[in-house]
């Protein structure tokens, strides 16, 4: 049935300096015959602060494409912020180290709470990674997090499951 998912993949550093990526994305795209807005592109901090200049034009080129640029684990690396606000990026990936004490810790509410606002406030989503209860993913709704993904929702299934999932959709509680 046709559902409107996106697709995420992991850019690992190696892939993001190769030189290619634009054109291996661009063939990925044309086999799977997936339109560029439905793929999420997800970066780590780590990999952009080596060559900044470098990777502003990469990303640049894959806006240009017309796909999604996220930041993957954010808050583990050692970004600046004035470099965020300059990256063409659209989404914020809270990492799975500040979501696990939700709710308990007051750090990481905290922590969330200035992730998802700073987020909102230069115009991207937040996603929060490794939500496994419903206190953790209630908690991050109350915190306006825009999205979530973990083993609450699905651990990871083969493509036949995955299909069996997507025809009978779990009701969120």
């Amino acid at each position: 049935a046709g559902h409107a998912i996106k697709v995420a993949i992991n850019v690992s550093k190696p892939q993001f300096l190769a030189g290619d990526l634009v054109e291996v994305l661009r063939c990925a795209l044309f086999d799977a015959n997936l339109p560029p807005e439905r793929l999420i592109v997800e970066l780590t901090e780590s990999m952009l602060m080596d060559d900044v200049a470098q990777g502003m034009a990469l990303m640049q080129r894959l806006k240009t494409m017309g796909l999604t640029l996220s930041i993957d684990d954010f808050g583990t690396g050692y970004s600046s912020l004035s470099y965020l606000k300059n990256f063409p990026l659209d989404e914020l990936k809270i990492d799975r180290s500040f979501v696990i004490d939700l709710p308990g810790s007051k750090a990481d509410l905290a922590i969330v709470r200035s992730v998802v606002d700073l987020g909102h406030n230069l115009g991207m989503s937040v996603i929060a990674e490794g939500v496994e209860t419903e206190a953790q993913r209630d908690s991050l709704r109350r915190l306006d997090c825009d999205h979530y993904q973990g083993f609450l929702f699905s651990r990871p299934v083969p493509m036949a499951d995955f299909q069996r999932l997507l025809a009978n959709p779990p009701q969120p509680g």
